[in-house]
């Protein structure tokens, strides 16, 4: 077991249902690429802050901290998009 904090300890065969769900890994490519490659940059965009949105929702009522946490997953992910886009301007 790993400790991550005081309060939460990771087994090493536990899951990252976050970053690495077992169910998006299913093909050639990861989930997410291939939905950046398919949407132009403000769709995608659109895509990451409706899942932002999503996630800070719906927290208090499913999946608690989980939910938190994907939310952060694709805050960072539009992040390092408008930083990308901030570098050709």
């Amino acid at each position: 077991m790993t400790k991550i904090s005081d309060c939460v300890w990771l087994t090493v065969e536990s899951k990252d249902v976050v970053n690495s769900p077992p169910h998006y890994g299913n093909g050639s490519i990861e989930c997410i690429d291939y939905i950046k490659d398919f949407l132009n940059e403000e769709e995608y965009q659109g895509y990451l802050r409706g899942n932002i949105a999503k996630y800070l929702h719906r927290w208090p009522y499913k999946n608690g901290v989980e939910d938190l946490r994907k939310a952060e997953w694709y805050l960072k992910r539009l992040i390092e998009e408008q930083e990308k886009t901030n570098e050709h301007i």
